[in-house]
């Protein structure tokens, strides 16, 4: 793809500034000027130019200076996901036209990707700057979620990938951007570009790091602007550890944003600006709700959210705009977009009053008795017990009428652990008697079941298996 006026990361992190800037991860502090002296990459990464390569690596920070160093240089850079397995690699590879691998890794880890050449990528920079001209336009390919097969690829310019981000935000006071996301997945790299484009520093987040860990982590590195999904919100609501920290903007993507955890960020951080996106891999970025409410105004399909078109056919939510991927690698026949430009997001919303309220997945409904239930909008319900800090809504085979609805609960630090017998049954009957006063009887929970935590995907989204 031959160059054009687009800026590559380098050349807007290099705009902006790079003084008093700084990429956080666990283990390094690494100034804005290393990461742009553009050497992590074995043997420089001239000997990729207008190349195909997959970023495989182990480490995010190892991801964030190849992100750095290759775009404007690669004709096309995939991007794979923590944990994605090793096994199916060479499949994805061969779909995306890959010819090289950059990463952190040995190379017998990819003895089964057919002989592709192994490119070394560290974190041992100098601090000599070395000026450097953009080659081309990188395609960048992201895999999407929520598949129970391989993955879609998603292939998106970094104009659409930049789209929501405000180009004023590098003319205004220095900030910290961290988020719980990883910047290999579409919610991590918009925060890691709004960083790389602003003048910002970032903290990257590290897998399996304690909450309380992160959390000084973050106040450490004086953190003042932070995004998560609201299930990692909800582990922070419920962490001692978030009392010292401030931050100014507190975002939520990724999944619903129910009253509750919003109305429990407002209540934690009384001074920030709390507010939620929507956003998908393939949709790109859509819009943000910054009212403190659940939901989004029916205002924004009537009359669109800045140049994204919004509509709603048959209770799902449709986007068109110019930050939607362009489309699918190596799905030839596969649409990514209809022929009108929209991309049906398969999330169902219902119209209630002047605000549009999200239902849950139109490939998560669970059948009882023929009857549709969608979890999210059992849990939303649940979730408003002042006891309650998380649950997860599935179903449970029954004998009778095929399948039930169960709901595990985690309880609010200010329940105790052990809960006595009359306090568990209290607990169970309030919260279904809350279901059955909101809920048809076939939505109502036949088993409440309480849980010391919830398992979250590498995504930070709540793991919905059945029982």
């Amino acid at each position: 793809m031959p160059r054009t006026d687009e800026a590559s990361i380098w050349e807007a992190m290099t705009g902006v500034g790079l003084a008093g800037r700084f990429l956080h991860s666990h283990s390094h502090s690494l100034p804005m000027a290393a990461l742009a002296a553009g050497n992590a990459i074995g043997g420089g990464a001239d000997r990729l130019k207008g190349r195909s390569v997959l970023v495989a690596a182990a480490e995010q920070l190892t991801a964030a200076l190849a992100f750095i160093e290759l775009d404007g240089i690669v004709r096309r850079m995939t991007v794979c996901p923590p944990g994605f397995p090793d096994a199916h690699l060479p499949e994805i590879c061969k779909k995306a036209g890959i010819d090289a691998i950059v990463t952190d890794r040995d190379a017998s880890c990819f003895s089964g990707a057919g002989g592709l050449e192994i490119v070394s990528c560290c974190a041992n920079l100098s601090t000599s700057f070395i000026p450097r001209a953009s080659y081309c336009v990188t395609e960048w390919v992201l895999f999407t979620s929520g598949t129970t097969g391989l993955p879609k690829l998603a292939a998106h310019s970094l104009a659409a990938l930049t789209g929501a981000i405000g180009r004023g935000a590098a003319l205004q006071e220095p900030h910290v951007w961290a988020t719980f996301y990883d910047i290999r997945r579409y919610g991590g790299l918009q925060i890691f570009l709004r960083a790389m484009f602003g003048n910002a520093s970032l903290v990257l987040s590290s897998p399996d790091e304690p909450v309380a860990g992160h959390l000084a982590r973050l106040q450490q590195h004086r953190v003042t602007h932070i995004s998560g999904t609201p299930s990692h919100w909800r582990r922070v609501l419920m962490s001692p550890a978030a009392a010292g920290f401030s931050p100014r903007t507190v975002r939520l993507s990724g999944e619903i944003a129910d009253q509750a955890v919003l109305d429990g960020l407002g209540g934690m951080f009384p001074s920030a600006s709390i507010g939620h996106a929507y956003a998908s891999t393939e949709a790109g970025v859509g819009f943000e709700v910054s009212d403190g409410l659940e939901g989004f105004p029916a205002s924004y399909v009537e009359s669109g959210f800045g140049d994204v078109e919004m509509r709603v056919e048959e209770g799902c939510l449709l986007l068109r705009s110019k930050r939607t991927a362009r489309r699918y690698i190596g799905e030839e026949g596969r649409a990514l977009t209809r022929e009108d430009g929209f991309v049906n997001t398969g999330d169902m919303v219902e119209l209630r009053g002047s605000r549009y309220y999200f239902a849950g997945r139109r490939d998560g409904v669970i059948n009882v008795g023929g009857q549709k239930v969608h979890p999210e909008e059992v849990e939303t319900i649940i979730n408003r017990h002042p006891s309650v800090a998380a649950s997860l809504v599935k179903t449970q085979r029954n004998s009778i009428i095929g399948a039930v609805v169960v709901a595990d609960v985690v309880l609010t630090p200010a329940e105790p652990q052990s809960l006595s017998t009359e306090r568990r049954a209290a607990l169970q009957r309030e919260i279904l008697d809350s279901c059955r006063e909101q809920l048809p009887s076939h939505k109502v929970p036949a088993l409440i079941r309480f849980l010391p935590a919830l398992t979250l995907t590498s995504g930070g989204k709540l793991a919905r298996t059945n029982a």
